[in-house]
């Protein structure tokens, strides 16, 4: 069966790729169009529809872009309505690829215009399902996301239920699950690191899909533990329902090289302007332009970002290591951070050949930590609730304060104290760390290597806490 997944690691994302006869249609694309135009010019086939499962909040998708380059008609399910033309399917609706048949399975739930497609092969075989968020492996969509003054959470995961019983687990067990996420998605609790797997075996082992469960069951069990969705995703809805500036002149605008005068200039002129520094944190901490906030580039730079930069029309600019300008600009745009105006040409060097002023973030080793926790510190765990409930260090000087409330928490800080940072493994709490820094609080350290190496170092921790029994 042609059908191809394309996943994007960073953002737990899957795309679809299917074609037949000369013909392919994509399921739900990110921001960047060209591997999809790519894609279909070497296998010689024309790109005939762009399927939608819902309005995406976690990222832009690259629909309109797409449409505009090769003539395919966007679909979306029932109750849908967008800025932009589009074919709203009806339930049971089908089209035809090839020699292929995607029928519509209106399933409400995540979100009311949310739609599973069914593939039907070419013998009038049920061959796959894509569920975009109404059904992942080892979870469903939250109902959360799509709330109303006249639409509850709770009406939204019954209609949820309704959508999964009469829809979906009424089909074959051979039947191929292809979701829109997998672990590590902010669209679930409890999503499987399997990016696929058969209806029957979900029907065993995912939670959601138990043949005894009530519909009161389910919409306790489906509520229970959802934590506060990060604060760009209603704007990533907007995003999705508009048409938004094309990915390629979002990249013209960004990757513009500007030389440390310049870029300087910039900082000092322009307003409202956020300098992004996407190396290595451990890199980072030894030599970073004042007021810089460090995001690796290598981990999940673009939903930390959405997470914590609260204005997504913010102009930024970026130092990055050499060749990977463009990966950064492309990263910000899949989540709707579409004013990049250009990076440090020849990097941080660069700045500091120029003479200009340099700062850094002192990082000690949990032995370090050790002989300071002999005294009075404070400590601060920026993992989420969740987390830091599980296990912890076991000090009075500890406090929880999630990164993604850095901004809500702000004021909880005293700028004449110190303060000791650590997440799981470095990451996120260098990005506190460094915003910290350039909000004014300056007494800012890092614990290398996180809670992990903290944990293995002998420091003290509290009884380990298994994460389902807190829900």
């Amino acid at each position: 069966m042609p059908v191809e997944q394309i996943y994007t690691g960073c953002l737990a994302e899957a795309a679809y790729y299917i074609h037949s006869n000369g013909e392919a249609a994509i399921i739900d694309p990110l921001r960047e169009t060209t591997p999809y135009v790519t894609r279909a010019a070497d296998d010689g086939v024309k790109i005939k529809y762009i399927f939608l499962t819902h309005f995406h909040a976690d990222f832009v998708s690259g629909h309109v872009d797409l449409a505009r380059k090769t003539g395919a008609t966007i679909v979306y399910g029932p109750n849908a309505v967008a800025e932009f033309d589009f074919h709203q399917a009806k339930d049971n609706e089908e089209f035809k690829i090839g020699a292929l048949t995607l029928k519509v399975l209106h399933t409400p739930g995540h979100t009311m215009e949310s739609t599973t497609y069914l593939l039907i092969d070419e013998e009038g075989k049920k061959h796959s399902i894509y569920t975009g968020d109404t059904l992942f492996i080892g979870d469903v969509g939250r109902p959360d996301l799509a709330v109303k003054t006249h639409l509850t959470q709770e009406d939204l995961a019954g209609h949820l239920y309704d959508s999964l019983r009469n829809k979906i687990m009424t089909l074959p067990d051979d039947v191929i699950v292809y979701p829109g996420h997998g672990a590590g998605s902010a669209c679930g609790k409890n999503m499987s690191s399997e990016t696929f797997d058969t209806l029957g075996h979900q029907k065993e082992t995912n939670y959601a899909l138990r043949a005894d469960m009530t519909k009161e069951e389910f919409i306790k069990e489906v509520l229970t533990g959802l934590v506060q969705p990060p604060q760009y995703f209603p704007k990533n809805v907007m995003m999705n329902k508009g048409i938004n500036t094309s990915y390629s002149d979002i990249i013209a605008h960004g990757v513009r090289p500007h030389p440390a005068a310049e870029f300087k200039n910039l900082m000092e002129t322009t307003e409202g302007v956020i300098v992004l520094d996407t190396r290595h944190e451990q890199t980072f901490k030894d030599g970073f332009i004042p007021g810089s906030y460090n995001f690796n580039i290598d981990d999940n730079f673009a939903p930390w970002v959405g997470a914590v930069i609260e204005n997504i029309e913010a102009p930024i600019l970026i130092v990055a290591d050499d060749g990977r300008e463009e990966e950064v600009v492309t990263r910000l745009a899949r989540v709707g951070y579409d004013n990049s105006i250009g990076y440090l040409q020849g990097g941080i060097e660069a700045w500091e050949e120029a003479g200009y002023p340099i700062d850094s973030i002192v990082s000690i080793t949990p032995d370090e930590l050790k002989v300071k926790m002999m005294g009075k510190i404070n400590i601060v765990d920026v993992r989420k609730k969740s987390e830091y409930d599980s296990e912890h260090i076991d000090y009075a000087g500890v406090v929880n304060r999630p990164l993604d409330f850095i901004n809500k928490n702000m004021k909880e800080y005293d700028k004449n104290q110190e303060y000791y940072f650590h997440c799981v493994g470095g990451y996120r709490s260098m990005i506190a760390a460094s915003i910290l820094k350039a909000h004014g609080i300056k007494n800012v350290i890092d614990i290398k290597g996180g809670f992990r190496d903290i944990k293995e170092s002998g420091v003290k921790v509290t009884e380990y806490v298994c994460p389902t029994t807190l829900l």
